[in-house]
């Protein structure tokens, strides 16, 4: 009996997957090409690769559900370059599993890398996932009694048969392939095979040169040139001639360039020196007389506003010197005055109201600081409140969930018994589900024919409405639009936001606030105003008491050299 050789076969129909575009090309196109580069392939294996590439792409959908959750899980160790091999073991085991029988389905897994086929079947042929999200997606694309009865209840059927084969991949897995030993070769040394060179021929003699007759040195060689010794005679005539016009020249000097002075003008030099020697007088006493005491500066002196009011402070606090003194010689003795007693006083005061603030705000400090330790504490209390409620839902859900974990394996215990009880009625089964099939398909037909005709008669109403429309939509068409857009400025945008406001309010606060800022520019430009008079005020009244202290130091300083003066003429009579 011949046996395919299924590594082969399906690294063929893996290269076709690989090659085939659907947006391109279609199946059949591409599998009437891909027949041709088979070759001398037998009929049976011919009718393997192109059902198996047939099914692959056409059940692509449900194949990529199960392919993809399965990359999404173990995508870490699996590579995408083997994609396409889950694809055709997916598909074997969902269509062919029946027809191939377990010893040919095994035989071609083993064909296969053993980790890979060992991860996937483990994940593929798992109850929880045939029994719970894989009939769920599936139903997504076909009726879920057709899924539940054409590939479920086959898988779960075949799924003990299989476990012993996900048990002879791991143990395949756990003993591991050792490395094949082979016999190391030494490494013989042999002559190179060099080509022998050609001996080499002998050299051609070199030519004997033969000596020339040479010419004797000429006389000329070793003595001196004519045209140096007529140089050097011209050199020392020059150099006499040279000497001889700068003897004449230093004897024969022009007079308006002689540098030395005549007697007459040194006598002239030397009489007007002493003239204006006599002009000057740096020996004799000068004195401008005595000073005049009367005189007054009449130039005015012009102040700026600091040294206003420095002068103004100096005046003042030289009245309050006075003021003092002249009270102390009133009361007599050392007495302090009455204004010394109320500064004191005042300042004692002051100094009271400043350690009753100091007092006030350490007692500030102090309330604040417990109110802040008490706060503390019922954030605690209510942390703690919080967390002890955390604790009693996590207890709470942590129930729930175990409770229904029970509930899943008593359901799953009782699914595991209907599909063995289904198993051992399997043929009464078939012939009720065949029954059962044929009953559907005439409810099927009877019921297409009625909504056949409810679909022709909701087509025909459908389209009468569209009719209707379209002539509403033109009759609006014909009536002429008026461009001009009507907009309420009372009226909010609808946004739903807090500060929203009509355009109306926003103008009126916005006139609010250019009449209240105007109103601020107004009072502020007052109080300048006002501040500049009251400092122009301060400053006049400073300039007059400067004005009349100035006058009386003049009145003081006049009467003090009057008396000055008419003792010293009453000593000179005397």
């Amino acid at each position: 009996m011949y046996r395919m050789n299924y590594k082969v076969l399906v690294r063929d129909v893996l290269t076709a997957l690989d090659k085939h575009e659907p947006h391109k090309q279609s199946v059949d196109s591409f599998l009437e090409d891909f027949a041709q580069t088979l070759g001398d392939r037998s009929p049976g294996e011919r009718k393997f690769i192109t059902d198996t590439v047939y099914g692959c792409v056409v059940h692509r959908r449900l194949l990529d559900v199960v392919v993809n959750v399965f990359y999404d899980r173990n995508g870490k160790s699996v590579f995408k370059a083997d994609r396409n091999q889950f694809v055709v073991v997916c598909f074997l085991a969902m269509f062919h599993l029946d027809d191939l029988g377990l010893e040919q389905f095994s035989r071609i897994i083993k064909s296969l890398d053993a980790s890979k086929m060992h991860k996937f079947l483990t994940f593929f042929f798992n109850i929880t996932n045939l029994t719970t999200w894989i009939p769920g997606e599936w139903s997504q694309i076909y009726d879920a009694a057709y899924v539940e009865n054409t590939w479920i209840a086959p898988l779960l059927r075949w799924q003990t048969e299989i476990e012993v084969l996900i048990n002879s991949l791991s143990k395949k897995l756990a003993k591991g392939t050792l490395p094949r030993k082979h016999p190391t070769k030494c490494t013989q040394p042999e002559e190179f095979d060099l080509t022998k060179p050609r001996p080499r021929p002998l050299p051609a003699p070199e030519p004997i040169p033969q000596q020339q007759n040479t010419k004797p040195v000429p006389a000329s060689t070793h003595r001196a040139p004519k045209q140096q010794q007529v140089l050097e005679e011209i050199k020392q005539k020059n150099h006499l001639k040279a000497q001889i016009a700068l003897y004449e020249a230093n004897a024969q000097q022009f007079r308006c360039a002689n540098p030395q002075k005549s007697e007459k003008t040194k006598n002239a030099m030397s009489q007007i020196q002493k003239d204006f020697d006599t002009k000057l007088k740096f020996d004799s006493v000068y004195t401008s007389g005595t000073p005049s005491t009367l005189k007054s500066n009449s130039l005015p002196i012009r102040l700026n506003t600091t040294a206003i009011l420095r002068e103004g402070a100096l005046y003042n606090r030289q009245m309050e010197e006075e003021l003092n003194r002249l009270e102390r010689l009133t009361q007599g003795g050392n007495e302090p005055s009455a204004f010394l007693q109320w500064q004191r006083e005042m300042k004692e005061k002051d100094l009271q109201e400043e350690l009753a603030q100091l007092e006030r705000r350490r007692l500030e400090g102090k309330i604040s600081y417990e109110e802040a330790v008490l706060a503390r504490q019922r954030v605690l209390e209510l942390n703690q409140h919080k967390a002890q409620l955390k604790k009693e839902e996590t207890a709470e859900l942590m129930r729930s969930y175990a409770a229904k974990r029970l509930r899943e394996e008593e359901e799953m215990k009782e699914l595991v018994q209907q599909v063995v009880s289904g198993h051992k009625n399997s043929k009464a089964a078939k012939i009720k589900l065949h029954e059962i099939k044929q009953r559907i398909v005439k409810e099927v037909s009877e019921q297409s024919r009625e909504l056949l005709h409810q679909a022709l008669e909701e087509a025909q109403a459908e389209m009468s409405r569209r009719f209707e429309l379209i002539r509403q939509i033109r009759a609006l068409e014909s009536v002429p639009r008026l461009n001009q857009k009507l907009v309420d400025y009372t009226e909010t945008g609808g946004h739903e936001l807090l500060s929203e406001m009509s355009l109306a309010e926003l103008r009126e606060r916005l006139a609010r606030m250019r009449e209240e800022e105007q109103h601020e520019q107004e009072e502020k430009r007052n109080r300048i105003v006002e501040e500049k008079q009251d400092r122009e005020h301060l400053l006049l009244e400073q300039l007059e008491t400067i004005a009349m202290h100035r006058t009386a130091a003049g009145l003081t300083n006049t009467r003090g050299e009057t008396k000055e003066a008419e003792a010293a003429g009453g000593r000179e009579l005397g």
